[in-house]
């Protein structure tokens, strides 16, 4: 498919630069209550993390619900995912990775869920990418898709000191309606598609930025997070994320 935003290289030199990559997850970790409300009310033992490196919810469904949980992605650092792991009191053989094209790959095994986080706004053909994620998920299985808000603050904030970054993502597809009317055009089932979270932000380049720039984020953080707590609502303008869950 030749319609991505981005390509093998950008993710190696993304996730090789990056700082903090390694840390003991937490049960509060973003978005992991509702999976695991997801897993005890279907009863599920399994899943698949697309897009996933370094497989931050693979580890965490494995460490917190006890499932069995696969990685896979189109670049995989085996030595970072081990490192990960062992922070987080689990070995090598605890879950299984695929390093292969989502594009190209054909699964030889279906899941109870199939998640990504941050993938699908990588590509222009939204419907497309999110049709990938239908052959790994099992019939009454859970699809669970966020992707960030940048029709938001947070996405000005990105434009304005962070254009790169910003020009990997595919801001037409951060549309709740038009998420929801995809899954629906894929068959899928008790699709819900919503905006989520009071107030975030944050910039991937944020140590290459200048004192100056750091304070003017750093204020409209603080702006944004106090108002949030008099108006606590979720919004186009204010949400960090989008999330979008349905059912085949």
């Amino acid at each position: 498919m030749d319609n991505n935003l981005t390509d093998r290289s950008f993710w190696k030199a993304f996730w090789e630069s990056r700082i903090g990559l390694i840390f003991n997850i937490k049960r509060d970790y973003i978005f992991g209550d509702m999976l695991g409300k997801i897993k005890a009310k279907k009863g599920y033992q399994t899943a698949i993390e697309l897009g996933g490196f370094p497989g931050y919810y693979t580890i965490y469904l494995k460490k917190y619900e006890n499932m069995d949980t696969t990685l896979f992605d189109y670049f995989v650092h085996q030595g970072l995912v081990n490192e990960l792991l062992e922070v987080n009191g689990l070995k090598e053989t605890d879950i299984d990775i695929i390093e292969a094209d989502l594009f190209s790959y054909q699964p030889e095994t279906q899941y109870d869920m199939v998640l990504s986080f941050g993938l699908i706004e990588h590509f222009k053909d939204t419907k497309a990418i999110i049709a990938t994620h239908l052959p790994f998920l099992k019939d009454n299985g859970t699809l669970f898709i966020t992707l960030p808000n940048f029709k938001s603050i947070n996405g000005w904030v990105q434009r304005k000191f962070d254009l790169e970054n910003y020009n990997k993502h595919y801001i037409e597809s951060m549309n709740p309606a038009l998420l929801a009317s995809y899954c629906k055009e894929l068959g899928l089932k008790d699709v819900e598609s919503y905006y989520h979270g009071k107030f975030s932000m944050w910039l991937e380049n944020k140590g290459t930025q200048s004192a100056l720039a750091k304070a003017f984020v750093k204020s409209l953080w603080f702006t944004g997070k106090v108002f949030t707590k008099i108006f606590p609502f979720e919004s186009k303008a204010l949400s960090p994320y989008i999330v979008l869950k349905a059912t085949k």
